[in-house]
């Protein structure tokens, strides 16, 4: 499975596969991330600071509801701070008296740590430099998508949530099967097929990063007594470059409280040579740029069509290395 990937966050880099921003996703997105609380976590740097710049006038809602965001992030976030630091003094002045307890010493280490953690969160909603325009999403996150509107027949690039959620899918049902972001080939006829041969994406990623077992990645068995022991591996396309990886993705309906959105799974197949060398049993398909344009139109009828270009998929050789946590 793809577990995480380096994504290109900058939505106006994918108008050169002809699609238009869709602004008033974006702006929803953003109002719904505000809500959950989820602006900072959820969502990649590159996408929430994707208009702040912006002074093109139809752009500028999507600017406001990008600062309305961050503004009720650093709300949030102040108040973390301001009660974690309370809880952390109180703590350390148990600790220093004459009677210190075990639960003092719980506090100041939790304290801690929320109260570094919180901070980090209100240097990134403060820092709006711009990046190399990557960043990393896991599932549950946000990353834009390439789509033909089903309706209009027209491109568009829009925020999506990394994790599709199926047809007939309530959020409960979600919650219990949680793979939903990437979507095996081997199950496109039966637990994908209400979107397969019908809403295809693409998403523009750099790199991939997978999970895989160190004993597996050594080529080597567990010996006796050892325990399983798993690595971040990062796969990096040679030549450099963006790929296009294929995706199934769904609109929900609103319902309730929670307003409509747009979700995704990225496709995966049988793993490719590198990633079997590093310990991995599958991998995502990069399709070849000159398949585009049918991959984002599939035919009533052509699903034979869109195996071909399954099975002709880009082809690179992937360098892969184990990668720090720290450095993700």
């Amino acid at each position: 499975m793809c577990y995480s990937a380096q994504i290109q966050a900058d939505f106006k880099a994918y108008q050169r596969f002809g699609g238009d921003l869709d602004l008033d996703a974006y702006v929803k997105m953003a109002g719904w991330s505000k809500r959950n609380g989820n602006w900072i976590q959820s969502v990649p740097k590159g996408i929430r600071n994707a208009f702040l710049d912006s002074d093109e006038p139809d752009e500028q809602e999507a600017r406001a509801a990008a600062l309305d965001a961050y503004q009720a992030a650093t709300l949030v976030l102040e108040q973390e701070l301001a009660e974690q630091t309370a809880r952390l003094t109180k703590a350390q002045t148990v600790l220093t008296g004459p009677k210190p307890t075990k639960k003092a010493e719980t506090d100041q280490r939790v304290a801690t740590k929320k109260v570094a953690a919180a901070k980090a969160k209100l240097a990134e909603v403060h820092d709006h430099a711009k990046g190399d325009g990557y960043a990393r999403i896991w599932p549950g996150g946000i990353t834009p998508v390439l789509i033909r509107d089903p309706a209009t027949g027209e491109r568009r690039v829009v925020p999506m949530r990394y994790r599709c959620r199926l047809p007939s899918w309530t959020a409960a049902d979600e919650k219990k099967w949680d793979g939903t972001y990437n979507a095996r080939r081997d199950k496109l006829t039966t637990a994908w097929r209400e979107l397969w041969g019908k809403t295809h994406g693409i998403m523009l990623a750099r790199r991939i990063y997978e999970s895989v077992a160190l004993h597996d990645l050594e080529r080597r068995l567990l010996v006796p007594g050892e325990r399983e022991t798993s690595v971040e591996v990062e796969f990096r396309p040679e030549p450099d470059q963006d790929l296009l990886l294929a995706c199934l993705w769904r609109y929900v309906e609103p319902e309730g409280e929670e307003p409509g959105f747009y979700t995704v799974a990225a496709i995966t197949g049988d793993p490719l040579p590198d990633f079997v060398a590093a310990g991995h049993d599958r991998s995502v398909i990069a399709i070849k740029p000159e398949h585009l344009d049918a991959w984002l139109d599939p035919q009533a009828g052509g699903l034979m069509d869109m195996v071909a270009i399954l099975d002709d998929p880009l082809d690179i050789t992937y360098n892969y290395q184990t990668v720090n946590k720290g450095d993700a």
